[in-house]
């Protein structure tokens, strides 16, 4: 009886769905595919993990080489390992999501010219390449889910913000309509947030009251 040969040999990439707020919209960075396969379509940043590094470790140095951010939170996702998501190789992609606050992903970018790159609205995603589609839809679910966290919410807004922007936020993401005076009342009551004593004045309307998250604030979800 001969054996089937079997091989093991696979490689593994790290792929990452980075996520900001830019004026209450959800939006995530997405990067132009210069060769082939798939050559002029959006996909997410992703690198292929040699033997001396890590998997978050691919992710930081390939999110501050390709488009300059440097420090980002992150967390590991989901694993994909259909056989046919590469059409070259037998590829095993660990995702994550990172999150980013917008005036980071404004003031602190690091311009790479020979780098395409660009923020799209989670509902307005263009044509990607790979199975990046369907890891674009299971990081927007997970970050569905942690979006109750309060480290994941500071993580999107550390500095001032106001409570209708971080209502939209909520909103957008899990697809609800919420009660202005409620959610405004439960935000507060949480006693994660304090008064900044300033108004957004430059804005349209009436100002609203500028909040921040308190120092030290523990883990704990919001709802």
């Amino acid at each position: 009886m001969i054996e089937e040969s079997i091989d093991y040999k696979n490689y593994h990439e790290s792929i990452i769905s980075l996520f900001t707020i830019d004026k209450g919209k959800v939006k995530i960075l997405l990067v132009r595919k210069q060769t082939e396969p798939y050559r002029g379509y959006w996909i997410l940043p992703s690198d292929f993990v040699p033997v001396n590094q890590t998997l978050e470790g691919v992710l930081q140095e390939l999110v501050y080489d390709k488009i300059g951010y440097q420090d980002f939170y992150m967390e590991q996702c989901h694993t994909f390992s259909r056989l046919d998501r590469d059409p070259d190789d037998r590829v095993i992609a660990t995702s994550y999501i990172g999150l980013l606050d917008s005036t980071t992903a404004i003031l602190k970018r690091e311009e790479r010219p020979e780098v395409e790159s660009a923020w799209f609205d989670i509902n307005e995603i263009p044509k990607v390449g790979y199975d990046h589609e369907e890891v674009i839809r299971y990081s927007i679910d997970r970050l569905r889910s942690k979006i109750v966290n309060s480290t994941v919410l500071k993580s999107l807004f550390p500095s001032d913000f106001t409570l209708p922007e971080i209502q939209k936020v909520y909103e957008e993401i899990l697809g609800v309509h919420l009660d202005r005076r409620n959610f405004r009342k439960k935000f507060i009551n949480l006693g994660l947030i304090e008064d900044t004593g300033y108004k957004n004045e430059g804005m349209n309307g009436r100002p609203a009251k500028l909040y921040r998250f308190k120092e030290n604030v523990k883990e704990r979800n919001l709802f």
